[in-house]
């Protein structure tokens, strides 16, 4: 099957979800070249928009995806590997990630964000994966590089709240959000934030040699921390910051050096262990 050649990925996730991106930005530089489907050998893929991105070095060509490719009657773990499936095949090498998260330390409030440099794994979808061919060293799971790029510039162009270039975001199942005593047992375990679409995706990033690493907003307090969270601010949150953090992801994706300066694609080997039949 025919996947076009791309080296950059973006997944929106639901900080994005309310506005149609990138049509929604009125970015002069982005431009939608294609929109497509693939049959994957996990199931018929989300839609992806193949985007063109102008950069000072030329045109940057970056595959897009919606909320994680997450759908009703699509289990998570297949919806995680049609379109890593879709990345390797295209060649992606750097994705960028976005999302909405509950705060699980006090010091931060909603309206923040908070680009993490590690995860915890709670949920269940342990063995997803694309093959079984290599051994995935999770050390800096997280790009650096990545980091500090989006990092400066959320830091130049977000008012809203603080920016935060470190945090442990905890990984559980969902769909329903966690009880305090499991917030607080996060706590405990030193989560700072508590999201639900991290893993797979950092384990198969690892695993298609891609740099990887997200961005992430702060949309209310996790049960059992500060105050009770309220429907109503939730909701505003999602509706009214959507461009915002869209045109941050936008411009990362156009000022991102061209060629990798981190050791990423060196944290992926061959596995060790042989098939037995």
């Amino acid at each position: 099957m025919y996947v076009p050649a791309a080296e950059f990925a973006f997944i929106g996730g639901s900080s994005t979800l309310s506005i149609e991106i990138p049509e929604d930005l009125g970015l002069d530089y982005v431009e939608v070249l294609e929109t497509l489907k693939f049959e994957t050998p996990f199931g018929t893929s989300p839609q992806f928009k193949l985007l063109a991105v102008k950069s000072r070095e030329g045109i940057r060509r970056v595959l897009a995806c919606r909320m994680h490719g997450w759908r009703r009657g699509i289990k998570r773990g297949d919806a995680s590997r049609q379109i890593f499936w879709v990345f390797k095949q295209a060649g992606v090498k750097r994705i960028i990630a976005e999302g909405g998260v509950g705060a699980v330390n006090h010091l931060l409030n909603p309206r923040d964000l908070v680009i993490p440099h590690d995860y915890m794994d709670f949920s269940m979808r342990k063995d997803v994966g694309l093959e079984d061919r290599h051994l995935l060293i999770m050390r800096d799971a997280l790009c650096p590089e990545m980091r500090d790029k989006i990092f400066s510039i959320a830091q130049q162009n977000w008012r809203k709240g603080k920016v935060f270039e470190r945090g442990i975001y905890c990984n559980t199942d969902g769909r329903h959000f966690e009880s305090p005593a499991e917030v607080n047992y996060y706590k405990i375990a030193g989560a700072d934030i508590i999201g639900q679409s991290i893993c797979p995706e950092v384990y198969l990033a690892r695993e298609i040699g891609a740099c990887y690493a997200g961005i992430y907003l702060v949309v209310n307090y996790a049960e059992g921390v500060v105050t009770p969270w309220q429907h109503e601010e939730l909701k505003d949150i999602f509706y009214a910051e959507s461009a915002a953090i869209g045109k941050i992801i936008f411009e990362f994706l156009k000022q991102l050096p061209p060629v990798p300066g981190c050791q990423c694609a060196e944290l992926r080997k061959e596995t060790l262990l042989k098939p037995v039949y």
